[in-house]
Formats: C-alpha cells, sequence, structure tokens
C-alpha cells in the first residue's frame, strides 16, 4: 500500500468514524437532534432524527466495506460516499433551521450554529473528494 493510498484510506475511515459516532448520537441524544428538524418536515422530528442516524451509520458502514464489495457494479465504499455526499446536502435544512432557531439565544450559541452553514460545504467537498479518489482507486468509471 502506497503511502498516498494509506492516506485516502484514512480520509475515508475518518468519515466513517464521524458518521458512526454522530449516527449513534442521534439514538443517545435524540432531543438536541428533535429541535434542528425544520417545522415545515412532516410527522413527528423523532422520526427524521432516528431516519437521519440510521443513515449516518449505514454510510459509515458503508465507507468502511472493502473494495471487492460491490452494488451494481461499483464498490459499494463508492456508494458511501455519494450517500454521504446526498446526506450533507439533505440535513442542511436543518442547519439553517438551527442557525434561524438559535440567533435569539445568548452568545456564544449563534455562532456555533452559523458557524456550521460553512462548515458543511466542507462535508460537501470531503464527501465528493473522496468519492473522486475512491473511483481512481477501484478503476471505475
Amino acid at each position: 500500500m502506497t503511502t498516498q493510498s494509506s492516506a485516502h484510506d484514512k480520509v475515508g475511515r475518518g468519515m466513517a468514524i464521524m458518521l458512526f459516532v454522530t449516527g449513534t448520537s442521534h439514538f443517545v441524544f435524540p432531543g438536541q437532534f428533535n429541535e434542528l428538524v425544520p417545522s415545515f418536515m412532516p410527522g413527528d422530528p423523532g422520526l427524521w432524527t432516528l431516519l437521519s442516524g440510521v443513515a449516518e451509520i449505514v454510510i459509515a458502514v458503508m465507507l468502511l466495506a472493502s473494495f471487492d464489495k460491490k452494488i451494481a457494479g461499483k464498490p459499494v465504499r463508492l456508494w458511501g460516499a455519494y450517500f454521504a455526499f446526498a446526506l450533507f446536502v439533505a440535513v442542511y435544512p436543518a442547519n439553517i433551521n438551527m442557525a434561524i432557531e438559535w440567533s435569539s439565544r445568548d452568545m456564544p450559541e449563534p455562532l456555533f450554529a452559523y458557524a456550521r452553514l460553512p462548515l458543511q460545504f466542507g462535508l460537501f467537498y470531503w464527501a465528493w473528494a473522496l468519492a473522486k479518489d475512491i473511483k481512481i482507486k477501484s478503476g471505475t468509471k
């Protein structure tokens, strides 16, 4: 394994660990996530919290799959990177909702909420760059 290949694997494992921890926290501390669900979402906020937690854990597992495991001819790990990107985009409205809802709180809470908005773009980039790296490493077109 080359140094560059090892670095790419660490990046993917890092995202998997982050998603597994945050996904698990949806089950351990659901109340804090329920508050972030925008009011325009149908149904109980708890359902969205649990679904996003499950999605994060499933994606984490996908990102740890070996390259020889494939779905529809593409590595499961590549699908995991694509799904991570989609998940980060899908939960962005919750981050916007958090910034709006927390704007009237005492400092520094609004700053944390506002800081999440541009940081989310870093997650978009991370997932997309990881997908590109997986495609190259696996020889997938």
